[in-house]
């Protein structure tokens, strides 16, 4: 049983009322810490640690508006990278939560709060949907981070993408994204790209050790090439009565001194 199939085990039988529903650590050192992208929602701050039955040292929590990532190269994907390089993390999970007020929330209703606050609309980028990750639903939101951590160059091909979504009032975890699943493909990917690589390596030496002075060339000469050329087209030519363009002349060659 990986990490996470034991950390959804736990968590059902928790949600159930099993008293003694929890994780043994010590059987997976191998795939700790975990590094969690949650909202900043405040009623994550005690139920994310439940939910998950980790200690505080063996996740490393991130967190932004929604749980957002714009971009394979953006700065949520640059934390990422930095907790697995320095941090150390072992596997990522992407956790989204019912009753998201981000998701619940529509551009119209954005651009009249950022108003009340004092931004006005032409401070802002053209695209706000684009800008701000705008979604409406909490599980195609999680999808989609998955699926631009997985495929950002920042990002391992060894290490897990997970996505799941919370149920914020009961803890509950819903597994909608197994990172475990997509690791082969991933892996698979990269090995096509390095024999793709590898092939056009052979071919480049193959033309390095390429040559020149091997290639044989037709004797025949270009003004001997073009008169015959004009003696074949002179019966298409009568038929469509056109006249075609006289045979370049031929230059003798040089008398030999």
């Amino acid at each position: 049983m990986r990490l996470f199939e034991a950390i959804m085990d736990a968590n059902h039988r928790a949600v159930a009322g099993d008293k003694s529903a929890g994780l043994r650590l010590e059987d997976y050192a191998g795939e700790l810490p975990v590094i969690a992208l949650t909202c900043v929602d405040p009623r994550l701050n005690a139920l994310l640690p439940q939910a998950l039955d980790l200690p505080g040292d063996q996740f490393i929590w991130l967190r932004n508006a929604g749980n957002i990532i714009t971009g394979p190269l953006s700065s949520t994907m640059r934390s990422l990278a930095l907790a697995c390089a320095v941090k150390g993390g072992r596997e990522i999970v992407i956790l989204g939560h019912t009753d998201c007020q981000v998701c619940k929330t529509t551009t119209m209703v954005l651009l009249e709060k950022l108003k009340e606050l004092g931004v006005e609309r032409h401070l802002l980028p053209e695209n706000l949907n684009e800008f701000f990750g705008m979604f409406a639903s909490e599980r195609q939101n999680v999808v989609k981070a998955c699926e631009i951590v997985r495929h950002s160059p920042l990002i391992g091909a060894n290490i897990p993408v997970q996505g799941f979504v919370m149920d914020i009032a009961t803890g509950k975890l819903e597994w909608i994204v197994n990172g475990y699943q997509s690791l082969p493909a991933k892996a698979g990917r990269l090995s096509e790209i390095a024999q793709a690589a590898g092939q056009t390596a052979d071919a480049l030496k193959s033309l390095a050790s390429f040559n020149l002075g091997e290639m044989k060339f037709p004797e025949t000469k270009i003004g001997d090439l073009a008169a015959k050329a004009a003696e074949a087209l002179l019966p298409q030519a009568a038929r469509l009565n056109v006249k075609p363009p006289p045979a370049p002349p031929v230059i003798p060659r040089a008398a030999k001194s």
